[in-house]
């Protein structure tokens, strides 16, 4: 047998960068970034309806930028505006659209698509990028408190098919992330405060002294105070990136995905409400499950757990859905939510990893999941929203 080993390494960088009126023509940040000392680069620009909505003024701005600085950049073809949230995700067109608009406008590998918007729009033209051409540079304008302090600074890509989230994608980082603080001022107080998960999943694995923080600044956060969210938004970021530069596995070719703490519950609820939660949302109570489920399985004590409880209880996002049930199993069924556990494997591939915690800041995988321990969980967080919910209404009246 003769066999010949291949073995090179890639090095990857990109800036993310953190400001406000990024399309400002006096905020050079775009600009220098695409930048040559050739021809002025061609540029492409993907913006999300509903940040196109709530920014009327956005389009024209875009193009008096373009204008501004038509010696570094040039604006190739109209703005391709797309569905924001699932939708783009979940229709393979949206996609198909931003491949033509590439197409047409003849981009190049030395070019960029400029996507402009939520998580969602950011995954979608990224894939789009990523595979015309082998790979069109990205640079993203994250347009959310979630895509802004966790996946907009990542290096994944994706849109959803066959009834799974991100079933079909890319490892492909982006040219420069631009997180435009101005963005979050137009945010519904669902989409604020639910970015926010992401922050404390980031904590509850990586840093425990920014889960101090993010406890002391709960209530401002809640009343949406743009500083104490802009601290927020910018050590999740760091932890995010620390965490892809530091873990050894930033393709995730291995069966632990740290970084989903709380996820195989959140995907699957996604689909189960029709993605009628938020994806923070969803989030929210997939941590509630697995730090419940940690504290039923005697890992986690008992005070940690009731932290991570009242933050998020305090931030005012959800940690039950209707689709969780009572924690009973239909009879002859496996719980729905529990066909998540199932489904996170085959992404993953391997055997079913999933993580769980000691304490905050100290995470651990397990290899598998007590079912009459998960059912428990649900039945306490269950109990615990119906408390709060009871609680809120004694103080609107």
């Amino acid at each position: 047998m003769d066999v010949i080993e291949q073995n090179f390494q890639i090095a990857v960088r990109y800036p993310v960068y953190f400001t406000t009126d990024a399309f400002a023509p006096s905020n050079r940040i775009i600009r220098d970034l695409v930048a040559t000392d050739e021809r002025p680069a061609r540029v492409v620009v993907v913006l999300d309806r509903g940040v196109e909505r709530a920014h009327p003024g956005l389009v024209a701005a875009i193009g008096t930028y373009c204008d501004t600085h038509g010696d570094a950049m040039s604006l190739t073809a109209p703005i391709l505006i797309v569905p924001g949230g699932e939708a783009v995700k979940n229709d393979r067109r949206h996609v198909d659209r931003i491949l033509d608009a590439i197409n047409r406008a003849a981009l190049c590998r030395h070019s960029y698509v400029v996507a402009i918007g939520g998580g969602a729009v950011l995954d979608a033209a990224g894939f789009a990028a990523a595979t015309a051409h082998r790979g069109v540079r990205l640079v993203r304008v994250p347009t959310t408190v979630l895509a802004q302090d966790d996946s907009a600074v990542g290096v994944k890509n994706g849109i959803n098919a066959f009834g799974k989230k991100n079933y079909i994608g890319t490892f492909a980082p982006p040219f420069a992330v631009v997180n435009d603080f101005s963005f979050l001022s137009t945010l519904s107080d669902r989409d604020w405060r639910s970015g926010v998960t992401e922050a404390i999943k980031a904590a509850l694995i990586r840093d425990p002294e920014f889960f101090d923080l993010l406890e002391s600044r709960a209530e401002a956060l809640l009343n949406r105070d743009a500083a104490a969210m802009q601290d927020v938004v910018r050590q999740s970021a760091v932890l995010h990136l620390r965490h892809i530069a530091t873990s050894g596995d930033p393709f995730e070719h291995g069966s632990s995905r740290p970084l989903d703490f709380g996820h195989w519950a959140a995907h699957k609820l996604e689909q189960m409400t029709q993605h009628r939660l938020r994806h923070g949302e969803a989030v929210a109570i997939g941590i509630a499950l697995d730090t419940t489920y940690s504290h039923l399985a005697g890992f986690l004590p008992e005070a940690d757990w009731r932290r991570i409880m009242n933050l998020l209880v305090a931030i005012g996002v959800p940690i039950y859905a209707p689709e969780l049930g009572d924690g009973a199993e239909p009879a002859g069924h496996a719980h729905p939510v529990l066909q998540g556990l199932a489904e996170f494997q085959e992404h993953l591939g391997g055997r079913l990893t999933i993580m769980l915690l000691k304490g905050i800041g100290r995470p651990f995988d397990v290899n598998e999941v007590r079912t009459d321990l998960m059912l428990q969980s649900i039945e306490i967080v269950k109990r615990i929203e119906a408390d709060r919910t009871v609680v809120s209404a004694k103080k609107a009246s």
